[in-house]
């Protein structure tokens, strides 16, 4: 069975009672990790962020309180804590791979682009840690473009650990601490002909609360890259996948299979019945791998987001396009709004619990289209993206 936590500030999470869990800053897209509204996103039932046994049932209910971001003038050299220990640290060496990742997909969009630059904006949190946010907007290749990371602490509410000692037990340990970190972006362009991009990677522990030493130390991976065209081009497909496939490879030949299926589950709209995108790979609660194997995975699969994404933007971003492509690519911005809108969790927790609404919105386009009961053509290009939205494709 798994565990569940419930919410009063949302209807995703309906019941509540006193117990609050302060949450992480909300200055991130609504796919970005570390408690911020996205971080839920991606953690269903939140069962991951207990990190309890998967066998034991558990319903915590509480409140949410996001903590406020605060503006900082400058990018530190580090979010870390001196607590966290060398530079050698899981820690310090994840934060070092989502800081070096933003800086390189950035710099790979601005040279894409042409013209466009980023907007920055650093941020920090009273209870530790912080963030970077950049967003290129109205760009010569990109509608919008965010890039964002954050490094934050946090505390987790004290029943979660109780199971680890039984659900009977007297014994009542303060709240939990936790750590988590990660880099997330959503990558629109203006072409129809180019496709939108995902990526979210991130990191996660829980450390035993002072009063209960004997509760277990956790942590786990988790992440992601996936493709959303409005038209589908087969070798940019291909392309795509194989680099998944290939970061996959070098680390478990299981990995990129049992995550390609993963993603197509994930990103799926039910009130469509159709997929947002033609998918990639998703994975999280990974955690039963060797660590330092895991941290490589994590760090391969972000190195190859620019690899896999900016050859075929490269290949569209000029491709001549009319009113009618332009009216298509809208229509699929639409689904994507709709999934986020409706089945990410991040974005909907974030919206009810009063986070900082531009960063939990900076996931969406600029633009979108919704027609009244719009059908393509059976047979036209319009047509076979929808059906390989409906019927996942294997591409490699």
């Amino acid at each position: 069975m798994s565990t569940s936590i419930l919410y009063t500030s949302s209807t995703l999470f309906p019941h509540s009672s006193p117990t609050t869990i302060s949450s992480a800053s909300s200055s991130s897209s609504s796919s970005l990790v570390a408690l911020s509204p996205s971080f839920f996103s991606r953690n269903p039932s939140l069962k991951t962020l207990l990190s309890i046994n998967k066998r034991t049932s558990l319903s915590v209910r509480s409140a949410v309180a996001i903590e406020k971001e605060t503006p900082q003038d400058e990018r530190p050299d580090t979010f870390l804590r001196e607590a966290d220990g060398p530079s050698s640290s899981v820690r310090a060496r994840f934060e070092k791979m989502i800081r070096d990742a933003q800086d390189s997909v950035c710099a790979a969009v601005e040279a894409a682009d042409g013209g466009g630059k980023f907007k920055e904006d650093v941020w920090s949190r009273p209870g530790g840690g912080g963030g970077i946010s950049r967003v290129l907007q109205d760009g010569g290749v990109w509608e919008k473009a965010g890039v964002n990371v954050s490094v934050v602490y946090g505390m987790m509410p004290p029943e979660a650990y109780r199971v680890a000692k039984g659900e009977n037990s007297v014994e009542k340990p303060g709240p939990v601490p936790f750590f988590a970190a990660g880099i997330s972006s959503v990558l629109h362009p203006k072409n129809p002909f180019a496709p939108t991009l995902h990526f979210n990677y991130r990191y996660f522990e829980t450390d035993a609360p002072k009063d209960a030493p004997g509760a277990p130390r956790q942590w786990w991976f988790g992440g992601g890259t996936d493709l959303t065209p409005a038209y589908i081009f087969e070798e940019d497909a291909k392309h795509f996948h194989r680099a998944q496939k290939n970061a996959c490879d070098k680390f478990d030949p299981s990995f990129y299979p049992r995550f390609k299926k993963w993603c197509d589950d994930y990103f799926f709209i039910k009130h469509r019945g159709e997929r947002r995108g033609l998918g990639g790979i998703f994975f999280d609660d990974l955690n039963d791998y060797d660590q330092e194997m895991l941290l490589a995975f994590a760090s391969e699969c972000a190195n190859s987001v620019a690899p896999a994404y900016i050859p075929i933007i490269e290949r569209r971003k000029d491709t001549p396009f009319t009113d009618q492509h332009k009216a298509w690519q809208q229509l699929r911005r639409g689904r994507y709004v709709e999934f986020n809108l409706v089945y990410d969790r991040g974005t909907t927790f974030g919206l009810k619990t009063g986070g900082r609404i531009e960063s939990i919105l900076v996931s969406l386009p600029l633009t979108a289209r919704w027609e009244y009961d719009h059908t393509p053509e059976e047979g036209s290009e319009e047509w076979k993206l929808l059906d390989a939205c409906i019927n996942p494709k294997e591409w490699i």
